[in-house]
């Protein structure tokens, strides 16, 4: 995948010693933006292999709204482990956010609600945006994660905090803005999941597939990723696969892992790397 190498390449030569939370230190650049065309396939990284498995399940916890990692626990996902508190819990995080966000005297927003109720009745709506940036709930630094999620606050802030959908010529488009980029772990992960989120969206929304559109703040390679990130520069990339969703789903909330299948996926052996907590 071309973009997500260009990617890699760029913060490899450009990107800034900095250091960060959890003292491994990052070589980051500010400002970068990448864009897929859905309909020519679907953006998983070929050049290592993703778990695929893990990105399904995960978006899937987003949107019921749950914040506890056992449905991701009972499903083999162990990507929330390090951060939640001996119950599972990791305080009022993504699904949350989308799904019951806080506003005064304690009343709540449906937001994946709201944002399909528009995309059907205003498509053209420049107010299609869901954000999971919530700074009331941010953690305090000078706690561990698992202890602001014990407090009622988020284990960790959002890394993909907000994002907005596009119609043009009913091509449902999405654009995601993430503050934080973990550009070998986490991004790979990233670009699937939103690409995902766009095709179901696109389904039941009735609409055919646009971009998918990934802008960056702070994108950064950990400094004990540079070997890592050097070996996938050196891969070829395979051609994308495809992504068959079962067509009977006209629910954004009747998913299941079931109804998704990739096909002619083509990947290079997985590079191990170690999460920076």
């Amino acid at each position: 995948m071309k973009q997500y190498l260009d990617l890699l390449r760029h913060v490899k030569e450009h990107g800034v010693f900095k250091p960060d939370r959890t003292g491994t230190g990052t070589y980051s650049v500010f400002g970068y933006q990448m864009r897929f065309d859905l309909s020519q396939g679907f953006p998983l990284v070929t050049t290592k292999k993703c778990h695929l498995r893990s990105i399904i399940h995960e978006l899937l916890w987003f949107l019921k709204g749950d914040t506890n990692i056992g449905y991701l626990q009972e499903n083999g996902v162990r990507i929330w482990d390090e951060w939640a508190t001996k119950e599972g819990d990791l305080g009022p995080v993504y699904g949350k956010q989308w799904r019951s966000w806080e506003g005064p005297n304690s009343e709540t927003t449906d937001q994946i609600i709201c944002l399909l109720n528009e995309l059907k009745v205003n498509p053209d709506s420049r107010r299609l945006v869901v954000s999971a940036w919530n700074p009331s709930v941010l953690p305090d630094i000078s706690f561990s994660p698992s202890e602001n999620a014990s407090k009622g606050k988020q284990a960790l802030p959002p890394c993909h905090c907000l994002f907005q959908f596009y119609v043009l010529d009913g091509r449902l488009s999405c654009q995601l803005y993430q503050r934080s980029a973990d550009i070998f772990l986490g991004v790979p992960f990233n670009i699937a999941s939103y690409a995902l989120l766009t095709m179901m969206v696109s389904q039941v929304c009735c609409l055919e597939l646009g971009d998918f559109v990934h802008t960056f703040g702070d994108a950064h390679i950990y400094s004990n990723h540079r070997e890592q990130v050097d070996e996938q520069l050196s891969r070829e990339p395979y051609k994308l696969p495809k992504m068959k969703i079962n067509s009977v789903i006209d629910s954004l909330f009747d998913f299941t892992f079931d109804d998704f299948e990739l096909i002619d996926y083509q990947a290079h052996p997985h590079i191990k790397a170690a999460v920076a907590v």
